[in-house]
């Protein structure tokens, strides 16, 4: 008899988890149902070639045995990858994965986007390198397009290799234009990792202890983290603050991301940015915009990401997207601010080279020919709201952020304390990796998911990676 009132009792407690469970469910119709088998990724008509190099294994140890140590890794047994086509990538054994991270938000076209790779080729039958002493037509129709798509009297460039040498210059710009020293810049960015912009990067992770120069890091405007929320004005203030209690009341300029890459995929607060370049501006300071990962139109609204802002900055600098792979960056800014750089020889070995050039062309090519932006906006835009949605099923899920295909996940184990779920972002990582899915990892704790594939991600890739979250998160 006892047992059966227990029986009873168990019966009834599951008959009522049941209604709850369809009541829920019926009370949020948005709500995803759980993914109960592992999601596929969408058909590819790609045969990779056979693969015949080193194994993973040897690889690694030949990498620990002759390159620094200083160099990571993702995964617990890492990746050796060894092919790639538009937005996947192929391990060593034929295996393909979903890229939903670019080579770190570099891979803008395409892995191996076949137009872009027919430039390259074809330059470099002809002329590899030469450098500026003589004239060759490519380095100047490639400055001419880049200019084009440039704002306001933002029409001169210099050609450089990466992201940290762009802002390295443009810090120097700044410098020398302004006649100032101090620099400004936000608490959670990154710069670069030369020994001049670690100084401007503010994560500990990538800083040694080195003089960092005079550079003032300001509270970051981040609506989901920040003190003052969405609202810009607390945050304007600080940098204000700045200028009138730790400098001279001059300052050289100010420098940000509008969404921050290595940070988190953070967001500034709507207007902060206009409130803020009128403040340096009459400091006496130069505003400039890392396009280094928001720009050429990843962002899906618009083609550069300080335009999100309403704004026009005096020198802007870019690398990654801009060469699809290609060791390419560059800094824009306006003629006045260039002729202070005449006062000396300025110059760079392989800055605009002519197989550079013309894989840089190629790249702003396809991405007008192939209407990238207006991609990124409508599958960043679905891609997105199907986050929201899964949001909505999982709470470790603190925060869905970004614009088009720009995007971070911030996972935390209280919503209401926002605690970093560290732990649980790893595991998350790993059964992605399984699954086929690759993304990035940001911010200070790691609990950011970073996605930001190349710019030919579809529809049905976001979707895959959506269903791949939502399974792994069932199975925590």
């Amino acid at each position: 008899m006892a047992l059966q009132t227990q029986m009873l009792r168990r019966n009834v407690k599951e008959a009522k988890a049941k209604f709850w469970w369809n009541s829920l469910c019926s009370s949020f119709s948005t709500v995803p149902s759980p993914i109960d088998s592992p999601p596929q990724l969408p058909p590819f008509d790609y045969q990779p070639k056979p693969y015949k190099g080193p194994s993973a294994d040897e690889i690694l140890q030949k990498r620990k045995k002759f390159l620094g140590p200083s160099l990571f890794y993702y995964y617990q047994k890492p990746l050796n990858i060894v092919e790639g086509k538009m937005q996947y990538l192929f391990d060593e054994n034929g295996r393909r994965y979903l890229d939903a991270f670019a080579g770190i938000v570099t891979v803008s076209c395409g892995h191996c986007h076949p137009q872009i790779l027919n430039a390259i080729m074809e330059q470099s039958k002809l002329l590899q390198h030469a450098t500026t002493i003589y004239l060759n037509h490519t380095i100047g129709d490639f400055a001419e397009t880049l200019a084009a798509k440039m704002p306001g009297n933002l029409k001169v460039v210099y050609f450089v290799n990466s992201g940290s040498e762009a802002n390295e210059l443009a810090m120097l710009m700044a410098r020398l234009y302004s006649g100032n020293l101090e620099m400004i810049s936000l608490r959670n960015s990154y710069h670069g990792g030369s020994s001049g912009t670690i100084g401007l990067t503010a994560l500990n992770t990538w800083k040694y202890s080195i003089p960092q120069g005079e550079i003032h890091h300001v509270i970051n405007p981040d609506p989901y983290r920040g003190i003052f929320g969405s609202d810009p004005t607390g945050y304007a203030k600080d940098v204000q603050d700045h200028i009138d209690y730790g400098t001279s009341g001059k300052v050289a300029g100010f420098i940000s991301e509008t969404i921050q890459g290595v940070g988190g995929a953070v967001e500034l607060a709507p207007g902060y940015l206009k409130l803020v370049y009128d403040i340096v501006r009459k400091a006496g300071g130069v505003c400039i915009a890392d396009e280094v990962q928001t720009g050429f139109g990843r962002t899906g609204s618009h083609y550069w990401g300080f335009e999100t802002q309403g704004v026009i900055p005096d020198i802007v600098t870019m690398a990654k997207g801009i060469g699809n792979g290609l060791p390419l960056g560059a800094v824009v800014t306006t003629p006045e601010i260039a002729q202070v750089m005449a006062q000396k020889i300025q110059f760079n070995t392989f800055g605009g080279n002519p197989v550079c050039s013309a894989g840089g062309l190629e790249v702003l090519r396809v991405i007008d020919q192939e209407k990238r932006q207006e991609h990124c906006a409508a599958v960043g835009s679905h891609l997105i709201g199907r986050l929201r949605e899964l949001q909505r099923s999982h709470d470790i899920i603190g925060d869905v952020r970004g614009r088009g295909l720009m995007v971070g996940i911030e996972l935390v184990t209280d919503r209401k304390e926002k605690t970093p779920a560290k732990a649980e972002t790893a595991i998350l990582f790993e059964k992605l990796k399984e699954l086929g899915i690759l993304v990035g990892k940001g911010g200070i704790h790691g609990n950011v998911f970073r996605i930001k594939p190349p710019m030919c991600f579809t529809k049905d890739d976001a979707d895959c990676l959506v269903d791949a979250l939502d399974y792994s998160m069932s199975k925590l």
